[in-house]
């Protein structure tokens, strides 16, 4: 606590530690959220209250953090594969990519040590506001929590960020940008909907709303006397999940009129089973993963699968990487080259069988060449120390 609170009064040594970590601990409760959308009200409805997102959102970010990241550059390597005390690569990316998921925008905090990062953290986009600099570029990120606040600034005549942004493509905003669940909020408050409406029919007996009605023959009213043990009746005998289904004994002169269409007449399934396509549409995923029916783009499971690979996870994967290439190599101090290890994904091992016969079959190709085509080093090259 003192020595967040002098920090900006006296030079303190460096140290390897996240300042926002040093922000997190102080907070128990209340972070303001600064991004365009309201990215707290978005999580709770969809991903801790709707399983179609809360699947989608764990099976990118897993299957995406399954995949390597690795690098010729040893400093670099070592710095992927252990980011930082807490978590391991899988964790780090897991989180960095669930925010992107569900906020749009992911930030990721180099730790600076001896001029060069040691330490890699995953920072909440709720907690996040980017600062405006000159010529439309980012000057810098103000991190909040607990009521105080930490400044990420970026040198404005150098490439050495302290913050890595990721964000997903926003036609509307120069610093944010948009995520799929807001683009599938009516969707998810569709699908929510429905839930809550099946959850009161269990609990209301289990059919639609209606009234009982007098016949005119029997005069407009019953008695007070009447009127309290009908609804005394109503209450004990027919109300609640445990009694769905109860036929009701009418006394002469009722008569049950719903006043609600029925769950056939509304189309109630089918509508659900539509919104839980057009979210997993909005992320990728394709509906037969999820056990969605009424969905026969892909003929099986193996060709669903290998979709979500080709057209969800590894162009995330290829843009994570090209982002921490770009975003660490000026402080590296080197070229530096950073590539995934498609070669290792189970679910394109038949993609990667035929890149293989291809390359061995290309007799116009050197042995130098296939290998390089192949994303091999050279033979005889020595790694690097």
């Amino acid at each position: 606590m003192l020595e967040f609170l002098t920090r900006g009064f006296a030079r303190q040594p460096e140290q390897k530690a996240s300042s926002a970590r040093n922000l997190i601990s102080l907070s128990m409760h209340g972070q303001a959220a600064w991004t365009p959308r309201d990215y707290l009200a978005l999580s709770r409805e969809g991903f801790a209250q709707n399983a179609i997102v809360y699947r989608c959102v764990r099976m990118i970010a897993e299957a995406a953090a399954s995949v390597q990241m690795q690098s010729e550059h040893s400093e670099t390597d070592a710095l992927l594969r252990r980011p930082n005390a807490d978590q391991d690569y899988a964790e780090l990316l897991e989180a960095h990519f669930g925010y992107l998921l569900l906020s749009g925008n992911g930030y990721i905090e180099a730790v600076i040590l001896d001029g060069a990062p040691r330490e890699l953290y995953a920072l909440r986009p709720d907690r996040v506001k980017v600062v405006p600099g000159a010529g439309g570029r980012p000057g810098g990120w103000e991190y909040s929590a607990g009521g105080r606040k930490v400044r990420f600034e970026r040198p404005a005549h150098a490439d050495q960020s302290p913050v890595l942004h990721m964000r997903l493509f926003n036609p509307v905003n120069d610093y944010y940008g948009q995520s799929p669940l807001e683009a599938a909020a009516y969707a998810v408050d569709l699908h929510n909907a429905g839930a809550k409406w099946n959850k009161a029919l269990l609990d209301n007996a289990a059919r639609p709303s209606g009234a009982l009605v007098l016949s005119e023959a029997k005069g407009d009213r019953l008695s007070d006397e009447q009127f309290e043990r009908l609804k005394a009746e109503l209450s004990d005998v027919h109300q609640g999940a445990q009694n769905a289904g109860r036929p009701m004994l009418l006394e002469g002169g009722l008569d049950w009129k719903p006043m609600s269409h029925a769950p056939s007449d509304m189309e109630f399934l089918q509508s659900r089973h539509a919104a839980a396509r057009e979210i997993a549409l909005a992320f990728g995923v394709p509906p037969m993963l999820l056990g969605i029916p009424g969905d026969n783009t892909y003929a099986n499971y193996r060709e669903a699968n290998l979709a979500f690979w080709r057209q969800t996870v590894l162009p995330l994967m290829r843009k994570t990487a090209r982002a921490f290439e770009s975003w660490l190599e000026p402080w590296m101090g080197d070229k530096i080259s950073i590539h995934i290890a498609e070669d290792d994904i189970p679910a394109l091992c038949e993609d990667v069988g035929a890149r293989w016969e291809r390359l061995a079959k290309a007799d116009f190709l050197t042995n130098e060449e296939k290998r390089a085509l192949a994303g091999l080093s050279k033979v005889g090259a020595v790694a690097e120390p």
